[in-house]
């Protein structure tokens, strides 16, 4: 007589029964772990998401020449300095290209309280578009009508405190601390931006002509002694730009990007660069593909630290089992079913793990979602297993069962003469 194959499962199922309570806190380290490994492929994947969403129906982006991810940093996230400003002339250059549907300049180089301030047109706020198209919107107030109106990100408003109507007084450069002021000309904050997780959260918008006005008596980063011209005295002047940051570009066809961008890159009267974003965003996912490596090393470690546990877990309950396989040897068990029974258990063991870890992590999904995406602007999906999750957790499964071997090897070589004596 021997034991069918079929109930080797059922078995398997009893004998973890009866360890339900060593048999739980394994699928539950093997639950946290996959729960882990799955969590930073999302926060991953989303991060690269939100990155790519930041900027959404800019065809391109002009700046100074530079580096396609110098030129992304700091016209887009606020990253780092431009090496040179692009001339008012060039700009309006480009701006009379047929090619060009509309375009939005940037003016970088002031901050408030560490925040940055941008110097922009009112159709910033129509043209720029996040997350598959969303248009900004207003939680309060409205764009700056007045000369020395500004509009002020989510993120600004809730670390000072600020509502529509107070007044802000802008530094001059970037640093957190401000040594130099531009308090004889203060701005109304006449906006409040929704939040969107960009870096518009982080920013203090104000108009072109305002940057020019409280720049208007200065010279080489510094007031001008003895030269003081108050705001009322600055309206009266002209206060077209001489010079900008960057610009933001939206074509009339995608056909003609290629075109474009070769023309301002070829742009004889001054060193130009215009950029793709989806291009440029490609190209600094590759400089930190090796950070997101490490951080996927990581969680496969601690997978394999669970597993490593599981089969701990095993081999120390062999010598508890001896009567247990020797029995079943004395009814017929092969010792390929007692290589089956234990595999079978490091298999379940694994799975159960795997369907709690999943389970825990769209738990956890469902409910820090919100906090996430209101924190750090990380827009995480609640999707279905991507292809290469699924790949993931089916390797892991099967990278159980198979460490389940090894325990399994040890108890097939157990003889039932091993299993019926008594070891004093």
């Amino acid at each position: 007589m021997s034991v069918p194959r079929h109930i080797v499962p059922r078995l398997a199922l009893q004998s973890l029964g009866n360890r339900a309570l060593t048999a739980s806190l394994t699928v539950l380290a093997i639950a946290f772990s996959v729960m882990l490994l799955l969590g930073v492929e999302r926060v991953r994947t989303g991060a690269r998401q939100s990155f790519a969403d930041t900027i959404s129906g800019t065809d391109l982006i002009v700046g100074a020449r530079s580096g396609s991810i110098q030129l992304l940093l700091y016209s887009v996230f606020r990253i780092g300095n431009a090496t040179n400003n692009v001339t008012w002339r060039s700009y309006d250059d480009i701006a009379k290209r047929p090619e060009v549907a509309w375009i939005v300049p940037l003016s970088l180089g002031d901050s408030h309280h560490g925040f940055r301030v941008m110097g922009t047109t009112p159709e910033f706020f129509e043209r720029y578009k996040y997350r598959h198209g969303q248009k900004l919107a207003f939680a309060a107030g409205a764009p700056f009508g007045d000369l020395f109106d500004a509009v002020i990100g989510a993120d600004v408003a809730k670390a000072l405190g600020y509502k529509v109507g107070d007044l802000i007084v802008v530094a001059h450069g970037l640093g957190s601390v401000a040594f130099v002021e531009h308090a004889d000309k203060p701005f109304r904050v006449a906006g409040i931006l929704a939040k969107t997780g960009t870096p518009v959260d982080r920013t203090v918008l104000v108009s072109l002509g305002a940057i020019e006005a409280i720049h208007v008596d200065w010279q080489s980063g510094m007031p001008v002694p003895g030269e003081e011209i108050s705001a009322d005295q600055v309206r009266q002047m002209d206060l077209k730009p001489k010079a900008i940051t960057a610009a933001l570009v939206g074509l009339k066809s995608k056909l003609a990007t290629f075109k474009l961008q070769r023309a301002i890159n070829e742009y004889a009267q001054e060193p130009l660069s215009a950029i793709m974003p989806g291009a440029a965003l490609q190209e600094l996912w590759g400089l930190v593909g090796t950070a997101e490596t490490a951080l996927s090393v990581v969680s496969a470690m601690v997978v394999a630290t669970a597993l490593l546990g599981m089969v701990t877990m095993i081999l120390t309950t062999l010598n508890e089992r001896r009567r247990e396989m020797a029995i079943l040897r004395s009814v017929g068990a092969r010792p390929t079913t007692i290589l089956g029974l234990l595999a079978t258990e490091a298999g379940l063991l694994t799975l159960a793990g795997v369907a709690l870890g999943v389970a825990l992590l769209y738990a956890a999904l469902m409910l820090l979602r919100p906090w996430v995406d209101a924190t750090y602007g990380l827009n995480l999906d609640i999707d279905a297993p991507t292809q290469r999750e699924w790949l993931m957790l089916a390797t892991i499964v099967l990278a159980g069962f198979l460490a389940g071997l090894l325990p399994a090897a040890r108890a097939y070589r157990l003889s039932l003469a091993d299993g019926m004596t008594v070891r004093t």
